[in-house]
Protein backbone atom coordinates (compact mmCIF):
# COMPACT_ATOMS: atom_id res chain seq x y z
CA UNK A 1 0.00 0.00 0.00
CA UNK A 2 1.61 3.44 -0.97
CA UNK A 3 2.13 5.69 1.90
CA UNK A 4 -0.22 8.18 -0.02
CA UNK A 5 -3.15 5.99 0.64
CA UNK A 6 -2.05 4.53 3.89
CA UNK A 7 -2.02 8.43 5.28
CA UNK A 8 -5.79 8.82 3.30
CA UNK A 9 -7.24 5.71 4.94
CA UNK A 10 -5.83 6.54 8.58
CA UNK A 11 -6.62 10.08 8.21
CA UNK A 12 -10.45 8.84 7.32
CA UNK A 13 -10.32 6.09 9.55
CA UNK A 14 -8.53 6.98 12.60
CA UNK A 15 -11.75 9.24 14.32
CA UNK A 16 -14.17 6.74 13.68
CA UNK A 17 -12.00 3.78 15.54
CA UNK A 18 -11.10 7.12 18.38
CA UNK A 19 -15.21 7.68 18.26
CA UNK A 20 -15.84 3.71 19.65
CA UNK A 21 -12.96 4.43 22.37
CA UNK A 22 -10.50 2.20 20.72
CA UNK A 23 -7.10 3.07 18.98
CA UNK A 24 -6.12 2.32 15.40
CA UNK A 25 -3.18 0.48 15.60
CA UNK A 26 -2.67 -0.73 11.93
CA UNK A 27 -3.70 -0.64 8.53
CA UNK A 28 -2.64 -2.82 5.79
CA UNK A 29 -4.03 -3.44 2.13
CA UNK A 30 -2.95 -6.62 0.69
CA UNK A 31 -4.22 -7.57 -3.26
CA UNK A 32 -4.16 -11.52 -4.04
CA UNK A 33 -4.77 -11.42 -7.67
CA UNK A 34 -7.76 -9.30 -8.41
CA UNK A 35 -9.39 -9.12 -4.85
CA UNK A 36 -8.25 -6.90 -2.16
CA UNK A 37 -8.34 -6.96 1.41
CA UNK A 38 -7.99 -4.58 3.96
CA UNK A 39 -7.15 -5.27 7.71
CA UNK A 40 -7.82 -2.55 10.16
CA UNK A 41 -6.15 -3.39 13.50
CA UNK A 42 -7.51 -1.53 16.76
CA UNK A 43 -7.05 -2.23 20.18
CA UNK A 44 -7.52 -0.38 23.85
CA UNK A 45 -6.08 -0.35 27.13
CA UNK A 46 -9.30 -2.77 28.04
CA UNK A 47 -8.75 -4.96 24.88
CA UNK A 48 -11.62 -4.60 22.38
CA UNK A 49 -14.28 -7.34 23.05
CA UNK A 50 -16.80 -8.78 20.08
CA UNK A 51 -19.34 -6.02 19.99
CA UNK A 52 -17.01 -3.31 20.01
CA UNK A 53 -15.17 -4.73 17.11
CA UNK A 54 -18.39 -5.45 15.29
CA UNK A 55 -19.86 -1.87 15.91
CA UNK A 56 -16.12 -0.01 14.27
CA UNK A 57 -16.55 -2.72 11.60
CA UNK A 58 -19.87 -1.18 10.63
CA UNK A 59 -19.47 2.31 11.13
CA UNK A 60 -15.77 2.05 9.02
CA UNK A 61 -17.60 -0.26 6.52
CA UNK A 62 -20.69 2.51 6.21
CA UNK A 63 -17.06 5.39 5.74
CA UNK A 64 -15.24 3.12 3.49
CA UNK A 65 -18.52 2.78 1.24
CA UNK A 66 -19.79 6.68 1.02
CA UNK A 67 -15.98 7.44 -0.38
CA UNK A 68 -13.46 6.60 -2.90
CA UNK A 69 -10.45 5.79 -0.45
CA UNK A 70 -10.38 2.59 -1.84
CA UNK A 71 -10.87 2.89 -4.92
CA UNK A 72 -13.34 1.18 -7.91
CA UNK A 73 -12.48 -2.72 -6.98
CA UNK A 74 -14.03 -4.70 -4.91
CA UNK A 75 -12.57 -5.37 -1.48
CA UNK A 76 -12.78 -7.02 1.42
CA UNK A 77 -12.55 -5.70 4.92
CA UNK A 78 -11.19 -7.17 8.31
CA UNK A 79 -11.52 -5.41 11.27
CA UNK A 80 -9.43 -7.10 14.31
CA UNK A 81 -7.13 -7.09 17.26
CA UNK A 82 -3.75 -7.64 17.36
CA UNK A 83 -2.40 -10.92 18.18
CA UNK A 84 -1.17 -12.75 21.08
CA UNK A 85 2.65 -12.59 20.25
CA UNK A 86 2.08 -8.86 19.36
CA UNK A 87 5.30 -6.87 18.65
CA UNK A 88 5.38 -3.50 20.97
CA UNK A 89 6.37 -0.33 18.91
CA UNK A 90 4.47 2.63 20.94
CA UNK A 91 4.83 3.88 24.29
CA UNK A 92 0.73 2.24 25.07
CA UNK A 93 1.68 -1.22 24.07
CA UNK A 94 4.33 -1.11 26.30
CA UNK A 95 1.71 -0.89 29.24
CA UNK A 96 -0.74 -2.82 27.80
CA UNK A 97 1.72 -5.71 27.98
CA UNK A 98 2.54 -4.94 32.18
CA UNK A 99 2.28 -8.54 33.61
CA UNK A 100 3.05 -10.09 30.58
CA UNK A 101 6.27 -11.89 29.25
CA UNK A 102 7.93 -10.17 26.56
CA UNK A 103 10.77 -11.44 24.42
CA UNK A 104 13.21 -8.28 24.09
CA UNK A 105 16.10 -7.65 21.51
CA UNK A 106 18.36 -5.34 22.14
CA UNK A 107 19.69 -2.74 20.04
CA UNK A 108 23.07 -3.25 21.14
CA UNK A 109 22.49 -7.33 20.29
CA UNK A 110 21.48 -10.16 22.37
CA UNK A 111 17.77 -10.61 23.99
CA UNK A 112 16.31 -10.77 27.00
CA UNK A 113 13.10 -12.56 28.07
CA UNK A 114 11.03 -10.97 31.14
CA UNK A 115 8.07 -10.15 32.75
CA UNK A 116 7.22 -6.34 32.33
CA UNK A 117 6.46 -5.08 35.76
CA UNK A 118 6.05 -1.05 35.27
CA UNK A 119 6.86 1.45 32.30
CA UNK A 120 7.22 4.63 32.56
CA UNK A 121 8.30 7.33 30.29
CA UNK A 122 11.90 6.13 29.83
CA UNK A 123 11.63 2.39 29.86
CA UNK A 124 10.43 -0.36 31.21
CA UNK A 125 11.22 -2.39 34.63
CA UNK A 126 11.73 -5.93 34.21
CA UNK A 127 11.52 -9.52 36.16
CA UNK A 128 14.39 -11.91 34.52
CA UNK A 129 12.81 -15.49 35.51
CA UNK A 130 15.29 -17.57 37.17
CA UNK A 131 17.10 -20.17 35.65
CA UNK A 132 17.37 -23.76 37.35
CA UNK A 133 15.88 -22.89 40.12
CA UNK A 134 17.74 -19.75 40.48
CA UNK A 135 15.41 -16.41 41.98
CA UNK A 136 14.35 -13.86 39.50
CA UNK A 137 16.14 -10.88 38.80
CA UNK A 138 15.09 -7.30 38.15
CA UNK A 139 16.14 -5.27 35.46
CA UNK A 140 15.71 -2.09 33.98
CA UNK A 141 15.56 -1.64 30.21
CA UNK A 142 14.94 2.22 28.39
CA UNK A 143 13.36 2.65 25.08
CA UNK A 144 16.51 3.48 23.12
CA UNK A 145 18.64 0.18 24.37
CA UNK A 146 15.19 -1.49 22.67
CA UNK A 147 15.87 -2.92 19.28
CA UNK A 148 12.30 -4.94 19.35
CA UNK A 149 9.70 -6.23 21.80
CA UNK A 150 7.28 -9.31 21.28
CA UNK A 151 4.69 -10.36 23.50
CA UNK A 152 5.21 -13.84 24.51
CA UNK A 153 2.35 -16.65 24.56
CA UNK A 154 1.86 -18.62 28.08
CA UNK A 155 0.10 -21.34 28.28
CA UNK A 156 0.31 -22.16 31.90
CA UNK A 157 0.59 -18.88 33.30
CA UNK A 158 -1.88 -18.02 36.40
CA UNK A 159 -3.84 -14.89 35.92
CA UNK A 160 -3.96 -12.24 38.39
CA UNK A 161 -7.36 -13.44 39.99
CA UNK A 162 -5.64 -16.48 40.87
CA UNK A 163 -2.40 -15.19 42.17
CA UNK A 164 -4.77 -12.88 44.19
CA UNK A 165 -6.36 -15.79 45.72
Amino acid sequence: MSTTQSERLRGLLEPLVSSQGLDLEEIEVDSVGRKRVLRVVVDSDEGADLDQIADVSRALSAKLDETDAMGAGEYTLEVGTPGAERELREHRHYVRAAGRLVKFQLAEGGEVVARILEVDDDGVDLEVPGVKGRKATARRLVFEEIAKARVQVEFSRKDKKEEEA
